[in-house]
This record gives C-alpha cells, sequence and structure tokens, in this order.
C-alpha cells in the first residue's frame, strides 16, 4: 500500500494487497490466494479486520439504517420517500403508529417533508422499506438538512460519537446524523450557520489526521468571532 502522510487511513486501489491474512477480510475486499485485496477505491481501514471505505458512489440502504428523509410522493397506502439512494423507499401505512385513513396522509406528511425514517427490509430487487424510528415518527418541522457524502458520515459522527459531541457542547444545537448522510440541524440560526461550515469541513478533511483538535479550535475561533460582532 501507499504511504500518505498525515492521514489516518491510507488510500487505496482496487488490487491493492491488503493483508497476508484471509481471515481479516472485511467489506470492501476480496480473498485470491490467501490475501486480503482491495476491491474498490477508498480508504483502508485496518484495526480489527481489514476493510475499505468508499470515498464515492451512492448510498445503498441496509436493514437496520437509521436515514433522513424526503417525501417525493403520497399514494392511496404509501409514502413515496426519497433517502438519497438511486432506489426508491416506501412507508406503508400501517407503519405509522396509528390507524389512519387513506385521505388523512397527506396531512401528515406530504410532499417535501423531511422525517426521521428506520430501513426495515431491503429485498433482492432493492425494494425498500421503511418504518418510523422507535415507533415514534418525527416529521421535522424545523431547523434545515445539510448533505454530505454516506461515506463521510463515520467521520462527521466520531469514534463513540465525539465529534457530534464536541459540535454540541460547542453550539447550542440538536443534531442528527442520517446513515444516508444527510444530517438535520436545529438551534439559533448563526449556530446553525457555523454547524454547517464545521460539517462541510470534516467532510473536506475527514482522511486527515488531528481533525479534532483542528475543528475544536476552528469551533473556538468562530465562537469567539461571533462574540466579538454583537
Amino acid at each position: 500500500m501507499k504511504n500518505q502522510e498525515k492521514v489516518d487511513k491510507t488510500i487505496v486501489v482496487p488490487g491493492d494487497l491488503l493483508s497476508e491474512d484471509a481471515a481479516k477480510a472485511a467489506e470492501g475486499t476480496y480473498v485470491e490466494n490467501g490475501k486480503v485485496y482491495s476491491l474498490i477505491y477508498g480508504l483502508a481501514d485496518e484495526r480489527e479486520k481489514v476493510r475499505v471505505i468508499p470515498l464515492s458512489g451512492k448510498y445503498l440502504p441496509a436493514t437496520g439504517d437509521v436515514v433522513v428523509g424526503m417525501v417525493s410522493d403520497v399514494s392511496f397506502s404509501n409514502w413515496k420517500v426519497d433517502i438519497n439512494s438511486p432506489y426508491e423507499a416506501l412507508m406503508h401505512i400501517s407503519e405509522y403508529p396509528r390507524r389512519i385513513e387513506s385521505s388523512e396522509m397527506a396531512k401528515i406528511m406530504g410532499v417535501g417533508d423531511l422525517a426521521i425514517f428506520k430501513v426495515i427490509d431491503v429485498d433482492p430487487s432493492m425494494k425498500i422499506e421503511l418504518a418510523p424510528r422507535e415507533g415514534q415518527l418525527r416529521v421535522l418541522r424545523s431547523g434545515r438538512v445539510v448533505e454530505v457524502s454516506y461515506t463521510k458520515v463515520p467521520r462527521v459522527i466520531g469514534r463513540a460519537g465525539s465529534m457530534i459531541s464536541l459540535l454540541k457542547s460547542k453550539l447550542d444545537v440538536n443534531i442528527f446524523v442520517g446513515k444516508n448522510g444527510r444530517i438535520w440541524i436545529n438551534g439559533k440560526v448563526e449556530d446553525e450557520d457555523l454547524a454547517v461550515k464545521i460539517i462541510k469541513r470534516i467532510e473536506q478533511e475527514a482522511h486527515t489526521s488531528g481533525l479534532t483538535d483542528r475543528i475544536t479550535k476552528l469551533l473556538e475561533e468562530e465562537k469567539h468571532g461571533v462574540h466579538e460582532k454583537r
């Protein structure tokens, strides 16, 4: 593999040798003659298993993912939902927490509304079924949504939620990060603006080391600047 300065993970291309131990193979890799190779272009993570995190591409949902979706259509028995994927997702009327009539659906969630969903099934033909997260439908009536590459979501969250905890501690905002790369932010306008700016910086520098320290410094500088202007 190529050595990269100041990176947490090494950038690899298809065919790069990742490990001599076939038992370590995980997502984004393949095994040939007992050795593990990169299947895709991305960042190699070698902590326990050897996996490659894609640097580009479209979000492909998996059962259990929690996402931020936008209603694209309301039919007789389904909400059609854009989940930032090439494939359409559906939430059936029966998944709503209480019994409702079809005539009520558009009032509960109309075209353009954003909400938090859980992916409950993905079949081989990529039919995606959704349900409310934890049995309660949360329609996002306030705040704003920023989109990042879904491949950068783990970096935005941080190890054990460290990066999101940092943002919440420094800014007076609520933040929810969807697995599909959509991030909901809700707070004062100036804090939302700063949160968007910081999240975009995290996305741009996701592959570099020392990111948490730089983001901490940037937050302090930006917050100080905001107070100076007041």
